[in-house]
């Protein structure tokens, strides 16, 4: 049989243990998980977020749409202007009220912890939907503090290597996964169709520093 070699199903996101995981987060996604929250009657407009994998800023920029004040750094140091730090750093950081990122998949799991123990309210990651499975993820994580809401995304959300791109096309599903203190009971919730609607053209423009 002839290989499948499309670009929706050859475009894989495999990174190293070593890697950057530069893979950005096309707006639209995070403004999906923002209607959500806000849509569940959650008030963020006088909250704090920290996003401590920011990047070139693409989800930034739409957390700053609902959010009172969004709190940016990264491990590497893209030219936007803010701390270059190591989240995973047992340093002592000022609690927010959230910790929404886009964690490198093979350090999601710590992410989520040290987020959780750094988050007043909680936390959210967008990840892809295979995160969910594992016997040594569950065992260490889901087990312990499994997440409150499940948000999978009906359509794809296309992330490219380095860049965001509104003609990308990809095979891979992704979800939020978002925990909330004190709630210990896992919920899945479908995000229905909603780029059209959330989409903007400047999304594909990276913030100057």
């Amino acid at each position: 049989m002839a290989q499948n070699t499309s670009s929706a199903v050859m475009q894989q996101r495999s990174e190293s243990m070593r890697s950057l995981d530069d893979f950005p987060t096309p707006p639209w996604a995070t403004r999906a998980l923002c209607e959500h929250l806000c849509d569940s009657g959650h008030r963020l407009d006088d909250l704090t977020c920290r996003e401590p994998a920011a990047n070139r800023g693409y989800m930034v920029r739409p957390l700053t749409e609902y959010f009172g004040r969004v709190h940016a750094s990264d491990i590497h140091d893209y030219g936007m202007g803010w701390p270059v730090e190591d989240f995973l750093f047992p340093y002592q950081i000022d609690p927010v009220d959230w910790t929404i990122t886009n964690p490198p998949f093979t350090l999601a799991d710590q992410f989520v912890s040290r987020a959780l123990d750094t988050s007043k309210i909680g936390c959210a990651v967008i990840l892809r939907s295979a995160f969910l499975e594992g016997c040594a993820r569950y065992d260490g994580l889901f087990s312990q503090r499994p997440p409150a809401l499940v948000l999978q995304f009906v359509e794809r959300v296309p992330m490219v290597k380095g860049m965001v791109d509104p003609s990308a096309s990809s095979a891979t599903a992704y979800s939020w996964l978002v925990w909330v203190h004190g709630v210990h009971d896992t919920r899945l919730r479908w995000i229905p169709p909603c780029r059209k609607r959330l989409e903007r053209p400047e999304d594909y423009q990276a913030e100057a520093a």
